[in-house]
């Protein structure tokens, strides 16, 4: 790490990561058998490879054989077999032979052209874990003939964890690079000692001279040069800290010094050990421990803050250098896609394990297939990557130095043009100078620090104005109630929260404030935007993550006061899941087809993340469920859905999550006799008719179809189970409150009612009530045989002829019990759901009509809506073409206020009666005219 600049002493803070297998990336291209490409071009382009052959002629022996093919790790292997019974210093001269051999075969395959940035790269972290793993080996067995094995706490040997940093962990190394390692040792302990008792030392020190052995083994300059240049920089403390440490130790160094820095290295960290040299236990065991410190629970979007101040401290030091050639560190360079690439992982990861990997093109790829990096985006900086990492490259194998500067003579620029495939030095200086230009603004567009609001308004914020001002300054802005909205700034700002937060927490919230004032100005709704505004602040005030994400995204403030101007429902569902405030984010956030299958198949793989984790896969269940629900309000209110579709959607979405609710706690029964239940869910209501609305009630009815006689008390613990995990709250909140009062006998019935049994109650003994609600009844989860045979029982028992005049009193007499309870009485306002005229008029009509006629008319069986029946029953003449027209448009007037209502936080939906006469009259019409049919009005 020659080229570092760093806060330890001072190593460099490289893009690094964390702790598991990743598979190699793919060789591509080359020639086969005795094809070596030709060497002249590769000779007049390095310096190093001209010396090197020059003086070891058996080397060219070597290219003659093996440059026609990528050299693979078996290749190195048996390259090193003749010495592996060797003294350490014929060991280190075949390790050093082998570094040779690959490089001279890596500078001629790749300035051939034969050779992708892939293979080089994979070549070179092939050579530095196969000499790592047999210095490695050497040195261990070395120690143990001296003091023993160094036994664990069960006197098990251990092995030390070479941990592999930067891009050596990213398996991205590059042809002249150093190689930085952390070395970890399991437990604290002690050796075994030689047969007579002697020689018993500390783990610690085992380790230590172990560590220290492997360094010279790679790292020491002799006769044959050296393996690889070793930088322990990156270990815990520094070069100031041990050398090696224990898996205790570096946990509590995590939590109690841990800098963000070093989260940002430990991105790409990963165990190199293999064979002999591996203990599985203790890489899970590590990993475990390094895990929880890099990533984060939550989305950490304080982590673009301090890779901020990371990267700035690199450029000052750039140009304090005078670096901007530097096509590694200087602007526009390979450190700018690397730390793109490992901001989003450090503020993601945490939540989606598929950006816990460590190859930097990999985790563009991940990011663009996630829409957190736009998809022409990606493609630039995966271009500029391979322009930047091949020209790196071409410097480097002109001396086999670690350089990362552009050369400055005119001789040694054709040269590097010539290696980049360019007639000239200009010609490759435009290509370079785009590429570093497109990186440029992808990284300010990620990094760069938001525009700080108008001073005025950040004056007014902070209470600078005098009180005339700071009312002339509201008004100004469009507030009607300058006074109170003042008022509430100063309540706000003096408030014992306020004034307790953390010194950054509080900084960021004054950064915030101002802007949050200029977005309310924006909305049409000023004073209510900026009083919501101002609670949801005053919430996710104690989190820096959240205030961090609005500071770094403005466009994200705008959308949250939109959002909260827009609707008071949409107000306090952001302020109780303020983790939405991603979705906001998200490019795809005003897309209308939403991908059902792509919504389960990302429900199912992060429930296997967490499978035993009960109580994290319901946080899952509800963070999804929240954030597919806030996608549908932000299109709602930007005026992009309709109800009937809004409603749509919803129903879809829970019955989603009714059948995932369904199939984990099936999982979970300790006592199960079958492998899938016969059991299913059933909607009536809201979520039967498919008509849910935000925040809407479940009014579901349990049924089984099991011979067993343990299925009654299995399947009651089944729906128990799931009401639990559908309407207890956890810190995410709660999925859906509940409602079985629908079952046969109500509350004193059966949790889950046989279907034979539901069937007979419905014919012989169900009231003309419960029949009605069967009407909108439908299978929502479960057995899907079961739910066909509730639909086929359904029908049975809508289809039953009845006697109309009964009909008529039974119905007429549960709607005027419902006017009694709930209707408003009065003569200015109109209920539009419970008044005579509004909505339940409208659907008692229709059940009525389907109760009436479906004995002759099987479609009206058909569970598809009440706007669509009312057309169906005129088509069949049971009612007027012109009423049943004015009906359907009544009826979506009414949910469109209902649904407007709600948004409103308005409890009961109740408008002003003259405005609504047309509507009420035509349904009053309908009424009378379905209602006489069989008698008088």
């Amino acid at each position: 790490m020659t080229d570092a600049l760093s806060p330890h002493s001072p190593p460099s803070p490289s893009p690094l990561s964390s702790v598991a297998p990743d598979s190699p990336p793919a060789s591509h291209g080359g020639l086969t058998g005795d094809e070596a490409p030709d060497w002249g071009h590769a000779l007049a382009l390095s310096r190093w490879l001209r010396q090197l052959l020059a003086g070891h002629p058996e080397i060219g022996d070597w290219l003659h054989t093996h440059a026609g093919a990528p050299v693979s790790e078996s290749l190195m292997l048996a390259n090193l077999a003749a010495a592996a019974d060797g003294d350490e210093s014929a060991q280190q001269h075949a390790l050093r032979v082998l570094r040779q051999r690959v490089m001279a075969t890596l500078a001629v395959r790749d300035l051939a052209g034969v050779a992708p940035l892939s293979e080089v790269m994979e070549t070179m972290t092939l050579l530095a874990e196969v000499t790592v793993n047999f210095a490695l080996a050497h040195a261990h067995r070395a120690l143990v003939q001296r003091f023993g094995e160094p036994l664990d706490s069960n006197g098990v040997a251990q092995r030390l964890l070479v941990i592999g940093m930067g891009k050596l962990g990213g398996r991205e190394l590059n042809v002249s690079s150093d190689v930085d390692f952390i070395f970890v040792y399991p437990e604290e302990g002690h050796t075994a000692g030689r047969a007579d008792g002697s020689g018993v030392i500390d783990a610690y020190d085992f380790f230590n001279r172990l560590g220290k052995r492997l360094i010279a083994a790679l790292g020491e300059i002799t006769a044959d040069g050296q393996v690889f240049r070793v930088d322990m920089r990156l270990r815990p403390n520094g070069d100031s800290g041990p050398l090696v440490c224990s898996l205790d130790a570096l946990e509590n160094y995590f939590v109690t010094q841990g800098r963000e820095w070093e989260r940002y290295a430990w991105i790409k960290a990963r165990v190199l050990n293999a064979g002999d040299n591996l203990q599985a236990e203790w890489v899970l065991a590590l990993e475990h421990i390094a895990r929880p410190f890099i990533y984060r629970k939550y989305l950490d979007f304080g982590a673009i803050n301090a890779m901020r101040d990371l990267h700035a401290q690199i450029r000052r030091e750039v140009a304090r250098r005078d670096m901007a050639d530097h096509i590694k560190l200087g602007p526009g360079g390979i450190r700018e896609i690397e730390f793109i690439a490992q901001a989003f992982q450090l503020i993601r990861g945490g939540r989606d394990s598929g950006l816990r990997i460590r190859p930097t093109l990999a985790t563009l790829a991940a990011l663009a297939q996630r829409r957190q990096l736009p998809e022409a985006g990606e493609r630039e900086l995966a271009l500029a990557y391979d322009f930047l990492r091949r020209l790196e490259h071409r410097l480097q194998y002109v001396d086999d130095a670690q350089t990362h500067r552009l050369p400055a003579g005119e001789e040694e620029r054709a040269q590097i043009a010539l290696a980049m495939h360019y007639p000239d030095w200009n010609a490759l200086v435009v290509d370079l100078d785009a590429h570093r230009a497109r990186v440029a603004h992808h990284f300010e567009l990620v990094f760069s620090e938001p525009a700080e609001a108008a001073h005025a308004l950040t004056g007014l914020w902070q209470g600078h104005c005098d009180s005339e001002t700071a009312l002339d300054c509201l008004a100004g802005l469009g507030f009607r109630d300058p006074k109170g909205a003042g008022e509430r700034l100063q309540q706000f700002r003096a408030s014992g929260r306020y004034q307790q937060l953390p010194a950054s927490n509080r900084e960021r919230l004054d950064a915030l404030g101002p802007r949050l004032l200029a977005a309310a100005a924006a909305t049409r709704a000023p004073d209510a935007t900026w009083r919501r505004g101002l609670d949801f602040l005053e919430t996710i005030s104690g989190r820096g993550a959240y205030l961090a994400l609005l500071q770094q995204y403005p466009q994200a403030l705008q959308k949250v006061g939109e959002l909260v101007g827009s609707s008071s429902w949409a107000a306090e569902y952001l302020t109780r899941h303020p983790i939405l405030l991603d979705e906001l984010l998200d490019s795809r956030l005003y897309e209308l087809a939403t991908d059902w299958d792509g919504f389960r198949s990302e429900l199912t793989a992060r429930l296997a993340e967490n499978r035993g984790d009960t109580e994290r896969e319901m946080d899952l269940l509800r963070e999804l469920h929240h954030a597919q629900v806030f996608r549908l309000l932000t299109q709602d209110l930007a005026g992009l859905q309709s109800v009937a579709r809004i409603s749509d959607h919803l129903s879809q979405l829970a019955d989603i999550l009714l059948q995932t609710t369904l199939e984990l706690c099936w999982s979970k029964l300790t006592r199960r006799h079958r492998e899938q239940p016969k059991f299913a869910v059933i909607g009536f209501g809201k979520l039967g008719g498919k008509e849910l609305g935000y925040g809407s009630d479940l009014d579901i009815v349990f049924i089984h179809d099991d011979d067993d006689q343990e299925a009654g008390a299995i399947y009651s613990r089944l729906a128990q189970r799931m009401i639990s995990w559908l309407s207890s709250r956890t810190p995410a909140g709660i999925l859906f409150e509940t409602d079985l009062r629908l079952r046969p006998n109500g509350d004193a019935g059966l949790m889950v009612s046989p279907l034979a049994a539901l069937h007979d109650y419905e014919r012989d003994h169900a009231w003309v009530w419960e029949h009605q609600a069967l009407t909108r009844a439908r299978f929502c989860a479960g057995d899907a045989e079961l739910g066909e045979r509730f639909e086929a029982m359904r029908i049975d028992i809508l289809r039953q002829p009845r006697e109309h005049d009964t009909l008529r009193r039974e119905v007429l007499a549960m709607r005027q019990r419902m006017l009694d309870a709930h209707a408003s009485g009065s003569d200015i306002e109109f209920d539009i759901k419970q008044d005579p005229g509004g909505i339940i008029d409208v659907e008692f009509i229709v059940q009525y009509l389907i109760l009436g006629h479906a004995h002759a008319h099987a479609d009206l069986c058909r569970n598809i809506g009440n706007i669509a029946l009312l057309r169906l029953a005129a088509e069949l003449g049971l009612i007027s073409p012109t009423l049943a027209e004015a009906v359907r448009e009544a009826y979506r007037h009414y949910r469109r206020l209902q649904h407007a209502k709600r948004l409103d936080g308005v409890p009961a939906a109740r408008v002003e009666r003259a405005a609504m006469r047309a509507d009420i009259d035509a349904v009053r019409a309908l009424w009378r005219e379905v209602f006489d049919e069989v008698g008088e009005d």
